[in-house]
């Protein structure tokens, strides 16, 4: 069944595909979707059908404990049309608190499935992010792994100014989705500020996804993925990562701190 019809929320971005009924899972502050693949995959298409302006997160424990000290930064996530739980900590953290998260939902597996579906009709992408000729070498990755899939234009995540990856995006002509693959808070922030600057449907902000497309970047191995170490796989690729690692004890510490005590996250 495909849902051509979507329910939105006054006051927020929030989006109900027709069909289903989707909840919320408050992580710590954060409003978490709960939603499998597919039904992520199908909101954000219907979004995209009806023409409707938003932007999709993947916060991630890291992410999670950003927004935990940035409330601004939390209330730009809580007003995405999408909010994907990402890793495996997040998932861990709605059992401890009693929450429901069908499961996780990582970002670049969204993109996968969102790009098979908008190669069907023949949706276009813009490419926003990573260094120089990653984007470029992602596109042409894209365009065979994804027949059908129409690239509007590139470009890297090195711009001297906002407005100079606006008038990018708006001289390609625009198209249904945007990946911004800058980064967090970076990409949250930019997604919530210039959607409707930019001639773009849908936002998604998906961090070093563009890298693994272009192949710079090669993605845990499978065994990894489904034992929910795809963290430690990438921190054994990468030990400058240990600083960024630390949030999570440091997080899953702070779920278990409100499991017991309650009041407040911090």
């Amino acid at each position: 069944m495909i849902y051509n019809k979507i329910t939105y929320v006054p006051g927020n971005g929030d989006m109900v595909c027709e069909g289903y009924d989707l909840d919320k899972a408050n992580i710590m502050g954060v409003l978490f979707d709960a939603v499998t693949l597919t039904q992520a995959v199908d909101c954000a298409l219907a979004q995209m059908r009806a023409r409707k302006k938003g932007y999709v997160v993947t916060p991630n424990p890291e992410i999670v404990y950003q927004a935990m000290e940035d409330k601004p930064f939390c209330d730009l996530i809580n007003h995405a049309s999408l909010v994907l739980a990402d890793g495996i900590g997040v998932i861990y953290a709605a059992k401890i608190l009693g929450e429901k998260l069908p499961c996780r939902v990582p970002g670049i597996d969204f993109a996968g499935m969102l790009m098979h579906r908008m190669a069907q009709e023949k949706m276009t992408l813009f490419l926003l992010g990573a260094k120089p000729g990653v984007a470029e070498q992602a596109a042409e990755n894209l365009k065979k792994k994804y027949p059908g899939l129409m690239i509007a234009g590139t470009k890297d995540g090195y711009f001297k100014n906002d407005s100079e990856a606006v008038a990018a995006v708006n001289a390609a002509g625009g198209a249904d989705a945007i990946f911004v693959c800058l980064g967090a808070p970076k990409q949250e922030r930019f997604m919530s500020k210039y959607q409707k600057d930019m001639n773009v449907t849908l936002c998604c902000g998906l961090g070093g996804s563009l890298d693994v497309f272009a192949g710079t970047v090669q993605r845990a191995p499978d065994i990894f993925i489904k034992l929910g170490l795809e963290w430690f796989y990438r921190l054994c690729k990468e030990p400058k990562r240990i600083g960024r690692m630390m949030k999570l004890p440091l997080f899953m510490l702070l779920v278990i701190r409100k499991k017991l005590f309650g009041g407040k996250t911090k």
